[in-house]
């Protein structure tokens, strides 16, 4: 199965956060960073009362799209432009080679964190990751949805999910994860950060299908790059893109010098 493009990105972007996880934050940013982890609520129940609009725009409660199925919960919104998108088709990748099949082993519901976001952006979000990763039931299994403040703040709370809007940057701060949800519609565990393999993504299915709690690893990974110059979070991509870029040259440099070492013994 040839890599797509965007997955290609991820594999740069993956090697970025590694970089990211331990890039030097002034004291202050450092505590605000670390409330904005996930507070894990395993058994807590999601509001499935709660009313999100679906990619057509027709609005529903949260139930409805969970329809009865263990679900995987994506929070982030359409319009990011840092990690969002690229968590997405990391997800989407790992899915692609679990041997998972939507609807009839998983429910995937990407929810916006941006009341200002509507239906339309929902729908593009999701025709352009179907153009990368067809699926053939997405239409039963896929729901990318919208939502008003009061929803998304109760969807939010029940799964420990905290995000913070910078209005001079005009984009959110928030935590990289997943939540993993049972048919009944209660937490049963998470996959924090990025990376996701097809395996731990399989698995946390299987445990929210059996209704089971599962102890989630404590990784703090933020859509976020906080700038010295500016002392503001700023646009992180490019410049993790780079310093992947010069992780992988290093990493490159050493296997060739170590495969050369060997050649002369």
């Amino acid at each position: 199965m040839t890599m797509p493009r965007r997955a290609t990105g991820v594999k740069w972007a993956l090697l970025a956060c590694l970089a990211a996880l331990s890039w030097p934050v002034p004291g202050a940013a450092d505590d605000a960073m670390t409330a904005l982890a996930f507070t894990p609520h395993q058994g807590a129940l999601l509001p499935l009362d709660a009313r999100f609009a679906d990619a057509t725009g027709q609005v529903r409660p949260l139930g409805n799209f969970l329809g009865g199925r263990p679900a995987i919960v994506s929070m982030g919104y359409y319009a990011c432009p840092n990690m969002c998108e690229l968590e997405r088709t990391d997800l989407l990748h790992a899915l692609a080679r679990s041997g998972l099949k939507t609807p009839s082993d998983y429910t995937l519901v990407v929810v916006s964190i941006d009341p200002s976001e509507t239906p339309a952006m929902a729908r593009q979000a999701r025709e352009d990751d179907l153009a990368h990763f067809p699926v053939t039931a997405a239409e039963q299994g896929w729901h990318f949805l919208t939502g008003d403040s009061a929803s998304i703040q109760r969807l939010s709370r029940a799964v420990g999910f905290h995000a913070r809007y910078d209005p001079g940057l005009r984009q959110y701060v928030h935590p990289m994860g997943l939540v993993f949800v049972t048919p009944a519609g209660m937490v049963s565990g998470y996959v924090l950060g990025i990376g996701y393999q097809p395996g731990d993504v399989r698995q946390a299915v299987a445990h929210a299908a059996r209704g089971e709690r599962v102890t989630a690893s404590p990784i703090l990974l933020l859509c976020f790059h906080y700038d010295e110059t500016t002392g503001r979070y700023t646009l992180a991509v490019e410049k993790l893109l780079r310093i992947g870029a010069v992780l992988t040259v290093l990493m490159l440099g050493s296997v060739l010098a170590m495969a050369h070492g060997r050649g002369r013994r």
